[in-house]
């Protein structure tokens, strides 16, 4: 079992005495209804072109079978049909509430034959070993209850040579961090609770970004775990980072 990382112990609710994983499904419940409005808005829909970025880097590999990890509302999912041509893309994720929203999503861009999202968390997938042909993550990587056991349990279900290409916020440089944070950290949750959502649940995820492992941190994560063929690019002067990774061919034991 690999030792929990300081970023594994930040939950939503500090009064609660459920489980990270637990809480975790509990908030995305309850902004589900404005969660693609909110990611929208606060960043200027700038989100969907780091989206875009990141599911190119899988286009030279021409995956058929696509697991989509945190799916949440299926933005992914649904951009990957779009941009790979991709036909059987499976997605999961904790809430419930996230994944209804999806559904009727792909159902409105006639996707249902080719799309199909499933509960479930990715410390237990419940797919075979070596099932997909590519993996994906956007902003959910900081949601896992413990990070090396989801993306170790994320490379057993990937084909060898695959590819996980993860996105997610980091930590800019000075000085556009000093006004991120600020933004972060003052202006989101506030714009949050105007608009009526859940200022814990953008106070947590901008605690959690922050406390996450981000650049070269995360790719020794991944290399930990056994991926192969790590590398990270900065995007939007350092606000996010795209990161991906292969399951080697040949294993080698750890």
């Amino acid at each position: 079992m690999p030792d929990p990382l300081p970023h594994d112990s930040i939950i939503p609710f500090r009064d609660s005495e459920k489980s990270k994983k637990e809480q975790v499904a509990e908030m995305f419940d309850r902004i589900a209804g404005r969660y693609d409005f909110m990611n929208r808005f606060l960043s200027a829909r700038t989100d969907i072109g780091w989206r875009k970025k990141a599911i190119r880097l899988l286009k030279k590999d021409d995956p058929k079978k696509i697991l989509d990890i945190a799916t949440g509302t299926a933005d992914m999912a649904i951009l990957a049909c779009r941009l790979l041509g991709s036909r059987d893309i499976t997605g999961i994720d904790i809430s419930r509430q996230m994944l209804e929203i999806g559904k009727k999503k792909i159902e409105k861009e006639g996707l249902t034959n080719y799309i199909k999202l499933e509960h479930g968390d990715s410390e237990t997938i419940n797919h075979r070993e070596s099932t997909f042909d590519a993996g994906m993550v956007a902003f959910g990587v900081r949601n896992f209850e413990k990070l090396e056991t989801g993306l170790a349990e994320i490379m057993r279900v990937l084909k060898p040579g695959a590819q996980l290409v993860i996105l997610e916020f980091s930590k800019p440089k000075q000085p556009v961090r000093s006004f991120y944070n600020l933004y972060m950290g003052l202006v989101a949750p506030q714009m949050a609770r105007w608009f009526k959502q859940n200022k814990e649940a953008y106070s947590y995820l901008c605690e959690s970004a922050n406390a996450f492992p981000d650049r070269q941190h995360l790719i020794e994560i991944l290399n930990k775990v056994g991926y192969s063929d790590t590398r990270y690019k900065s995007l939007s002067l350092g606000i996010c980072c795209i990161y991906s990774g292969r399951k080697p061919v040949q294993q080698t034991p750890h």
